[in-house]
């Protein structure tokens, strides 16, 4: 499909005047706007499922989730990628974002890489992507070169390929075993799919990412018991979710944290069980470190 012809690049009817708008009216147009997005997230709730399902599975087996895109759609992941890190505890290596035009294009737009489909293909290659792997390609156009020479690669090395789009019957679709398509109709501006597209790509990044985690044991009940707490703040913020989960004093809390060396969930297992650091660490490695599979299993006792 031209460009032209996509619903991304259509003007909004609703945002016609939007120029001579009130600051306060502009204000409310954009989150009247801002409001279809959930409901067009909303459609994809089945092909999201089965999206966390599948990348779950890779990644409990070894497998890296791997963001590819260009412009909004590429900064989407990369920030997906790196959110990961503190907030699950996870190895940086085991979620990656890759953006047209390398590192550098995070910060000043390199549009001219996004054409390139052999780039993301040298891209992966690099990474050593195998079939263990996820690969998730952004684009709001659903027609991005460089996600598509991704997609494509990764299709040939048998990795998990879940496309990202926000129009219908999208091009990156066609190579994707998963394909999402969240149409949230023309943006406020014409064009500007840092908008409305972008809020919905984040969203579904969110949503797979965060059920991915959830998956590997991250998370019990509804509070994450993997992250790494590497400052003040964060070390507070450990000892105050030890203090809910076992119910222990805050200074109970904060001596068994530094005991594991800021290991929240062996901290938690030792709590909650009344175990030392060994048999904390012992009954955890029977479940390959899966710390919500534990404590429900202690809970089923």
């Amino acid at each position: 499909m031209e460009i032209k012809n996509l619903t991304t690049e259509q003007r909004n009817p609703d945002t016609m005047h939007i120029d001579s708008m009130s600051t306060l009216d502009m204000v409310k147009t954009i989150n009247q706007e801002d409001k279809k997005v959930a409901l067009a997230v909303g459609t994809q709730d089945k092909k999201i499922a089965q999206a966390i399902d599948e990348a779950a599975t890779r990644y409990h087996n070894g497998g890296r989730l791997i963001y590819i895109g260009a412009g909004t759609s590429g900064r989407l992941g990369v920030l997906d990628a790196a959110e990961l890190v503190p907030t699950y505890g996870i190895n940086p290596d085991r979620a990656i974002g890759l953006i047209a035009g390398g590192k550098g294009a995070m910060y000043v737009a390199v549009e001219g890489e996004k054409k390139k489909k052999k780039l993301a293909q040298q891209d992966l290659k690099e990474l050593k992507l195998n079939k263990k792997d996820i690969v998730l390609g952004l684009a709001a156009s659903g027609r991005t070169p460089y996600v598509i020479g991704g997609l494509d690669y990764a299709n040939e090395v048998g990795a998990l390929t879940i496309s990202i789009a926000c129009v219908k019957d999208s091009e990156i679709g066609h190579y994707a075993d998963i394909a999402i398509e969240a149409v949230v109709g023309p943006e406020v501006i014409t064009g500007s799919t840092r908008m409305k597209a972008g809020t919905a790509q984040k969203m579904i990044l969110n949503m797979i990412s965060t059920g991915v985690m959830i998956k590997q044991g991250k998370v019990y009940e509804n509070i994450m018991i993997d992250v790494k707490p590497t400052n003040s703040k964060l070390i507070d913020r450990a000892c105050r979710i030890i203090q809910v989960t076992t119910n222990a004093p805050i200074e109970k809390a904060l001596n068994t944290l530094k005991e594991t060396n800021n290991d929240v969930g062996l901290a938690i297992i030792m709590l909650k069980n009344n175990q030392s650091l060994s048999q904390a660490k012992s009954l955890l490695s029977t479940t390959n470190g899966n710390v919500a599979e534990v404590l429900n299993k202690e809970l089923a006792n």
